[in-house]
């Protein structure tokens, strides 16, 4: 297992909404490694893009802990502060909303050394890091004179992904980053960054609601439901033998590009919506939803059932039953 870079530990975020608190995060835990990536995955309204927040430091939690490194970022000011924010970077979702229209290409890669003098002090060394960074991602050094609106939607992620490498992060947050892209478009952004991470040894967290493309791309995934991380492991443990049900859920409505003709498994409709976050059901707050539900599963919240590095929230755990049948 490499070596720990970002370690989430009971981290809680709640929000006042009228005169009531929504719960976005209510005690996660999530570990990332060096060169790593993490797959992160649940449906909208989860608390994914809060737990974003909070590690970008734009949410600072109520409760836990955020360690980066071995620092606790939330505790830097000043100068530790601002070069602390070099080594984390996002790249967004909507490729084109995150681009300012009005900036040429070289404008928009050079726009974090404004804030980051020192990483490219004169207008020569930022020139050709500009021209590197675009043959880094795939472009053109002639590129670096058009606006986004002369680019592709997959040209213009690349941009946002070699505006995001600009400060050299260790750690690079990803939000659905090809979910507003075309498939033959998502697979040539997804290989660059395996190349990029290859070539670079930077971490991913990635975010997304799409289970083929985070099976693709994830080391270790962590699914969330409601505020919680109900179950994470190796992506291969998580997708082929899932503990919680919501997993096996989720996993049975992801599209295979298979077509060797084994099985697949059978689909599992989930009654009833999404609870509400401001008013989550006692004990198991899936249990509104879940097939095996029982009184037990209203009065006690679920243990942790773990196997080697393969943990989940669920009292009747679906491997469990599986290896006992």
């Amino acid at each position: 297992m490499p070596d720990t870079l970002l370690e989430v530990s009971g981290v809680r975020k709640t929000f006042r909404v009228a005169r009531n608190r929504l719960t976005a995060l209510d005690g996660v835990d999530l570990r990332i490694g060096r060169g790593e990536t993490v797959g992160l995955v649940g449906e909208s309204g989860c608390g994914k893009s809060t737990l974003a927040r909070v590690l970008m430091l734009l949410e600072r939690p109520d409760e836990g802990t955020v360690s980066f490194a071995g620092v606790d970022p939330f505790t830097l000011r000043g100068k530790e502060l601002l070069a602390w924010r070099r080594r984390v970077q996002m790249v967004f979702q909507d490729p084109f909303a995150s681009l300012n229209a009005r900036m040429t290409a070289a404008e928009l890669i050079g726009e974090p050394w404004r804030t980051h003098r020192d990483v490219q002090p004169t207008a020569a060394a930022r020139a050709a890091r500009v021209r590197e960074l675009l043959d880094l991602v795939g472009l053109r050094a002639g590129d670096a004179e058009r606006y986004p609106n002369e680019f592709s939607g997959g040209q213009r992620q690349r941009l946002g992904i070699a505006r995001a490498l600009a400060l050299e992060p260790e750690l690079i947050i990803c939000d659905e980053p090809v979910s507003a892209l075309d498939l033959s478009v998502q697979a040539q952004v997804l290989n660059l960054l395996a190349e990029l991470q290859e070539r670079l040894g930077v971490s991913y967290l990635f975010i997304s609601h799409d289970l083929s493309v985070v099976r693709h791309v994830a080391d270790r995934v962590s699914v969330m439901y409601l505020g919680k991380v109900i179950e994470h492991g190796p992506a291969e443990a998580v997708f082929d033998q899932p503990l919680h049900p919501y997993t096996a859920a989720l996993m049975s409505a992801a599209p295979s590009l298979d077509v060797s003709g084994s099985a697949r498994p059978e689909r599992i409709l989930l009654q009833g919506e999404l609870p509400s976050p401001l008013n989550p059901p006692s004990g198991c707050r899936f249990r509104t939803r879940c097939w095996q539900a029982t009184d037990r599963c209203a009065a006690e919240a679920p243990p942790v059932v773990s196997r080697e590095a393969h943990e989940g929230l669920c009292h009747f755990p679906l491997a469990a039953a599986a290896a006992s049948a």
